[in-house]
């Protein structure tokens, strides 16, 4: 069963990432950490149900920073 796009969110934000506020357009979120080359956008309401792909950005972007 997939994840909640929240639960994507909840995860980044506690491994440092931050959202950059006005960055994303409708249900887009941007976020971004010091270590991570580049952003995260997420789509999708917080009750929505994540995409493989972004279960595995958001798998890489926490991989990356915790090295």
């Amino acid at each position: 069963m997939p994840r909640k796009i929240r639960d994507l969110v909840k995860a980044l934000k506690g491994a440092g990432f931050r959202e950059l506020p006005g960055a994303g357009k409708g249900s887009h979120r941007k976020l971004v950490h010091p270590n991570f080359a580049g952003a995260v956008t997420l789509s999708g309401g917080a009750n929505d149900d994540a995409k493989r792909y972004q279960e595995k950005q958001v798998a890489h972007a926490l991989e990356t920073v915790s090295k």
